[in-house]
C-alpha cells in the first residue's frame, strides 16, 4: 500500500467491472448491455450535435432533463443528470448520507454500494436477504438511511411498491435511494410514490432500456429539494458532467417511445424463452423482472460452467461471494446469441 496515499485511497476497496473482451467473436452476457443498438435518432442527434464540440456544453442540461421529465410525467426541477447511474449514486452519498450515521443495503446487492460506504466513510449494515434471495422489508426500519435495487442485482427480482412504501413510510426523516437500472424490464417504477414522499430519490440509467450504455448517461427523480442537493454537489466538482454528444443523443433517445418499447418488448420475450430453456437444461432459475437471469445448476459449479463458456467465447458473471458463489448471471442477447448459449451448455452438460 502507497505511503502517499490518502486515507481515502487506503480504505476504498475499487469496484471490478465485468470482463470486457472486445472480440468479434466474443458473445458478452456478462454486463447486461442491450443487445440491439440505439435508436436511429440517437445517431442522427449526435452527428448534428458534432459540429458543436469546440463549445462547453449546458451545465444544466435543461433540454435533456425536459426530455426525461415528459417521458417520466415530472417537471423538469424533479430530475438531475450525471455522467452515468454510477456518478449520480456517488452524488447521492455525498449529498444524503453522512459519515458517522450507518446506512443499510442488502447483503446480496449491486456492489458499488459498499465501495462507495467505504470510500465516504459511511458506515453500513448489510441486511441479509431471505433464503428465497426476496427483501425483508422490517430490516430496513428505522434507519440512517437505505439504498436499494429494484429490481435487485444480481438476482433479478422485483419488489413490489407496496414493499418500497413500507420502507418509505419507516424512515420518513433519512434518503432512501431505490436505484432503477432495470425498472423498464419490471413492474411500475417507485417514481409513482415522489409526490408523496419527499424523502424518496430514484435512480435510474439509459445503458439498459435505452441501448446508450457507451453514451454514459444517467439520471435521478426525486423532490426539488433532493434535486437541489445533487446539484449542489456536482457543481462543487464539475459543472460540465455530460458532454454535448451524451446530452444529445439522451434527449433523442427520450424523443423515441416506439422504438424503446420494441426493443424492451424484444428483450422480455427472449428472457422468458430462454429461462425455459434453462429450466429444461435443469437449471433454477429466479423469477427476472431485469434484463438478465440469475440460475444455479445442481451437479456444476457455477465457476466451472463461466470456464467452460468463457473457453468457448462466451462470457457470463460468476460472483465468487458467500450463497450466489453456485450462481450464474446471464445477461439476455438477442435470440440468436442465447441459442448459441443453450447449444454450448447442451455439449458442456453432456460431458
Amino acid at each position: 500500500m502507497n505511503r502517499l496515499w490518502s486515507d481515502m485511497a487506503r480504505r476504498t476497496e475499487p469496484y471490478i467491472p465485468g470482463e470486457q473482451l472486445n472480440r468479434p467473436d466474443v458473445i458478452k452476457l456478462n454486463t447486461n448491455e442491450n443487445p440491439y443498438p440505439p435508436s436511429p435518432e440517437v445517431l442522427d442527434a449526435i452527428r448534428a450535435e458534432a459540429a458543436r464540440l469546440h463549445l462547453y456544453p449546458s451545465p444544466t442540461a435543461k433540454p435533456l432533463r425536459e426530455a426525461i421529465g415528459r417521458a417520466e410525467g415530472l417537471p423538469a426541477d424533479h430530475v438531475f443528470t450525471a455522467n452515468g447511474s454510477d456518478e449520480v449514486l456517488a452524488f447521492s452519498f455525498m449529498a444524503f448520507f453522512d459519515p458517522g450515521r450507518t446506512i443499510r443495503f442488502p447483503d446480496i446487492t449491486y456492489s458499488f454500494y459498499p465501495v462507495y460506504s467505504k470510500l465516504f466513510d459511511i458506515p453500513f449494515e448489510e441486511v441479509p436477504l431471505r433464503e428465497d434471495f426476496t427483501l425483508d422489508l422490517a430490516g430496513f426500519a428505522g434507519s440512517d438511511g437505505v439504498i436499494l435495487p429494484n429490481p435487485n442485482a444480481p438476482t433479478g427480482l422485483y419488489e413490489p411498491l407496496a414493499g418500497i412504501r413500507e420502507i418509505l413510510e419507516s424512515s420518513k426523516d433519512r434518503v432512501v435511494i431505490i436505484d432503477e437500472a432495470y425498472i423498464d424490464f419490471a413492474g411500475p417504477s417507485a417514481a409513482e410514490l415522489i409526490p408523496e414522499f419527499e424523502n424518496l430519490l430514484v435512480v435510474r440509467t439509459t445503458s439498459k432500456s435505452r441501448s446508450l450504455a457507451g453514451l454514459r448517461v444517467g439520471y435521478a427523480l426525486g423532490s426539488p429539494d433532493l434535486i437541489e442537493g445533487l446539484v449542489r454537489i456536482k457543481d462543487s466538482f464539475n459543472s460540465y458532467t455530460l458532454d454535448r454528444l451524451a446530452q444529445a443523443g439522451a434527449a433523442a433517445a427520450f424523443g423515441d417511445p416506439a422504438y424503446f418499447k420494441e426493443t424492451t418488448g424484444k428483450i422480455i420475450a427472449t428472457r422468458s424463452r430462454s429461462a425455459k430453456r434453462l429450466v429444461e437444461l435443469g437449471f433454477t432459475v429466479l423469477p427476472s423482472s431485469a434484463n438478465f437471469l440469475f440460475c444455479t445448476y445442481p451437479d456444476r459449479s457455477a465457476e466451472s460452467l463461466y470456464t467452460e463458456l468463457k473457453n468457448r467465447n462466451i462470457l457470463v458473471r460468476h460472483f465468487g461471494k458467500p450463497r450466489i458463489s453456485e450462481y450464474l448471471r446471464i445477461t439476455v442477447g438477442t435470440d440468436a446469441q442465447m441459442d448459441r448459449l443453450f447449444g454450448e451448455l447442451e455439449e458442456i452438460l453432456r460431458k
